[in-house]
């Protein structure tokens, strides 16, 4: 089983963290299942940023975005050319690293 390696995130997982996943699953889910409270303000239906990631290594392991996930991407803080929403990205058979940005550009968290 493939495991996600999770770069520290200063309020999310500050120590970072490795854990597997089951290929099939999105990145977010996996974060979820695991004690990770990535943000998720669209409820995983690929409509807001919120659960951006940037995959650090595996990046090619991964499907390709389809053309609504880019158009979102797009508005993300922090894009970058392996950026990807966690809620579209499903784990393959590959290891992945994952880095958390810092800030997301939703306005109203839940929780705080």
């Amino acid at each position: 089983m493939p495991q996600i390696i999770v770069l520290p995130h200063v309020e999310l997982c500050p120590e970072g963290t490795v854990f597997e996943a089951q290929p099939g699953v999105s990145i977010c889910d996996a974060l979820l299942s695991n004690g990770i409270e990535i943000e998720h303000a669209c409820e995983k239906s690929c409509a807001c940023t919120t659960c951006h990631v940037v995959v650090r290594e595996g990046f090619n392991s991964l499907e390709e975005a389809e053309e609504k996930e880019e158009d979102l991407l797009d508005k993300a803080w922090g894009l970058e050319p392996n950026s990807r929403l966690s809620c579209q990205a499903l784990v393959a058979d590959s290891d992945l690293t994952v880095q958390i940005p810092k800030y997301t550009i939703n306005h109203a968290k839940e929780e705080h």
